[in-house]
């Protein structure tokens, strides 16, 4: 069975000029412990794809299935749990809880779907060297220690699959070059499988495949 069965998805938004067709019929899977890079220019539905995988949205046509699992036939709680459990999102913003420290950000997810394992955080800490910002707020780290806390906070849960939407987009090429490593080498450790969005190409050779978006559709 494969982790993740993209099949013929169609998804089109209203305007105030008519229907906009973002996905036109995109297909794709994707096996655990393997790697996939989504690329293609600003507008080709990169982002859109992610979301629907994600199920922060719902295709207007076709099936995506994680795990065997129709994710667009699931309610919204069960969409959101399936985000705090089964998928793990690494977002380009970052995303961390003001409020939080780091101890609490990395342990956040984990809590909410009942998975915290603590000698696997604690190996998330030593791994993305986090172990002297613990008790330091978001707004008092750099942007690629942030981006290692949100990398912690998703993989902390375990997730099946990790989707990660242009991770390295904030930060300078040393630092994302950094990041990569630890994101590459983390997921693999963990088994999962990864769908990262990026308009890198040099990151996206790091991966295992390729897919290229181009209008909608895989060219």
């Amino acid at each position: 069975m494969s982790l993740l069965h993209v099949n013929n998805i169609t998804k089109n938004f209203e305007t105030g000029e008519g229907t906009l067709t973002v996905l036109r019929g995109v297909s794709l899977d994707l096996i655990s412990g393997k790697s996939l890079a989504l690329t293609g220019e600003s507008g080709s539905g990169k982002s859109t794809l992610l979301y629907l995988i994600g199920g922060l949205d719902v295709p207007d046509e076709g099936r995506i299935e994680i795990l065997g699992q129709d994710i667009a036939s699931l309610d919204d709680p069960k969409r959101a749990a399936l985000r705090r459990g089964t998928v793990g999102v690494v977002f380009q913003q970052f995303n961390l809880i003001p409020s939080l420290n780091v101890a609490a950000n990395l342990s956040f997810h984990a809590r909410l779907s009942g998975s915290e394992d603590k000698s696997w955080t604690e190996h998330l800490v030593h791994y993305l060297c986090l172990g002297s910002l613990l008790d330091r707020f978001p707004e008092q780290l750099s942007g690629g220690q942030q981006q290692r806390v949100a990398i912690g906070r998703t993989l902390a849960a375990r997730p099946a699959l990790v989707l990660a939407d242009e991770p390295t987009g904030n930060l300078d090429e040393a630092t994302a070059d950094v990041v990569m490593n630890l994101l590459l080498e983390l997921v693999q450790e963990s088994g999962a499988g990864l769908l990262m969005v990026t308009h890198s190409l040099r990151l996206a050779k790091r991966l295992d495949h390729q897919v290229h978006l181009q209008a909608g559709l895989i060219a």
